[in-house]
């Protein structure tokens, strides 16, 4: 294997670090204040993970097929135009991936500082979080080694404690819970509810991360025929992780407790282990997120680097250190999540981030259609398993979401929209340079 190649591992790493991040550890919160069936909220779990499934398995016949890093940017330049391409990009670059590694920067300081304190101030906070974040930039700004190296390691903790987590807390479980997990009565009314689609955004933005693979393809060892084992594998795993970890938040810690509070994690250790056990926990959960904010830094700034090589104006982004690595676009990428972190709330770029990235997957799945009409002809190493059921069950759950949000949160949705009519804007009034081959 090349020096400037990853390995499956790492990539397989980067999917499922991603993946779990922020989003399971604080969405159940918000979720359990309209709904309060265990049932319904493992449901929700487990329909957020059929359509991360789908999507992967769609994205998988686009990597192959249209195998180059970049992620939505290359896809969407190519299926549809290079200006719809452009703003795929410009979303990542201005919030696609600094506003998630900023909520992941957020999470880790909030769970950590819970560690010793319940009263932290809002300084502290920041600080941790932009410490955590340099950190991580140096690292991987410097050598391909290192930065493999520590992702594959953090993702191998986060798993391995995860099903520690589960496992011991269940032995701590109150057998009294309330919280029931078979159908009843009402159930079926929920599935299909106002409330159950709005909290599918929520656990949309949780599952967001299962595409990471294809950011990183140029950098693969024949992505043609790894990336559909690496996309499928950790978007099964994390489904798995996911409605585990829902399923025992519910099971060790009262519901009234947790609706509406963000530290989810942090309130079931404590009515599972104790005081001291719960802040104990609460510590090992914030050191998961390190693997979140190392793989967002990992995989976001090769979505910028592809753009800086087709577009003049933003070639900067483009150029790599001795080792081949994208420094200055892992450094670029840095300076807004930290801007994001000293200046925005948490529910803000929540919702926010989560449209837009949603939007994203949304064209790109689309594109598989449009793809296959226009270029029938093209070698496809790999093709959508149960195509076309996949993509359209995905299209229409996205859908279903995407929808929601603009109805529930307005502001949020059009500011995003916002954002995707500035980058036509800036597509157009931009030297746009030759395509690279």
């Amino acid at each position: 294997m090349s020096s400037t190649q990853f390995r499956h591992t790492t990539v397989i790493a980067v999917v499922i670090a991603n993946m779990v991040g922020t989003g399971v550890f604080t969405s159940l919160g918000f979720q359990l204040l309209d709904i309060q069936s265990g049932f319904v909220i493992l449901m929700l779990w487990a329909v957020g993970g059929i359509a991360a499934v789908c999507g992967a398995l769609t994205y998988a016949e686009l990597g192959a097929a249209l195998p180059r890093s970049g992620g939505e940017y290359n896809f969407l330049s190519r299926i549809y135009h290079p200006a719809i391409g452009f703003v795929s990009g410009w979303v990542s670059a201005t919030i696609g991936f600094a506003g998630p590694t900023a909520l992941a920067a957020m999470t880790f300081a909030a769970y950590g500082t819970s560690a010793w304190s319940s009263e932290t101030p809002d300084w502290l906070e920041k600080t941790l979080a932009v410490g955590l974040v340099a950190l991580l930039t140096l690292v991987h700004g410097g050598s391909r080694r290192n930065s493999g190296t520590l992702q594959v390691l953090f993702t191998i903790l986060k798993v391995g404690v995860i099903v520690g987590f589960c496992l011991l807390a269940l032995s701590f479980a109150d057998a009294d819970q309330p919280v029931r997990f078979l159908p009843s009565a009402g159930d079926g009314a929920l599935l299909t509810s106002a409330a159950f689609a709005v909290s599918l955004i929520y656990v949309s933005y949780a599952y967001t991360g299962w595409n990471a693979a294809t950011y990183l393809s140029s950098e693969l060892e024949n992505p043609q025929k790894t990336l559909p084992g690496i996309l499928l594998t950790g978007t099964l795993v994390v489904t798995v992780l996911y409605v585990s970890l829902n399923f025992v938040f519910l099971e060790v810690a009262p519901v009234s407790a947790m609706a509406g509070q963000v530290e989810v994690g942090f309130i079931a250790a404590q009515s599972a282990f104790g005081e001291l056990g719960g802040r104990l926990t609460g510590l090992v959960m914030a050191l998961l997120l390190v693997s979140t904010v190392s793989a967002m830094t990992i995989a976001g700034p090769r979505v910028l680097q592809v753009i800086g090589e087709d577009f003049r104006a933003l070639r900067f982004l483009s150029q790599k250190n001795s080792d081949g690595i994208p420094s200055r676009a892992i450094y670029f990428q840095s300076a807004l999540t930290i801007v994001f972190i000293l200046t925005s709330s948490f529910e803000s770029i929540l919702v926010f981030a989560g449209f837009t990235l949603a939007l994203n997957s949304f064209a790109t799945v689309l594109g598989v259609f449009v793809l296959r009409y226009r270029q029938p002809q093209l070698p496809r190493p790999y093709k959508t398993f149960l195509y076309p059921v996949t993509p359209v069950l995905y299209l229409a759950l996205t859908g279903w979401t995407l929808t929601f949000v603009l109805l529930n949160k307005p502001t949020e949705g059009l500011f995003g929209l916002g954002i995707i009519a500035a980058g036509l804007v800036f597509y157009f009034i931009s030297e746009r340079r030759s395509r690279a081959s």
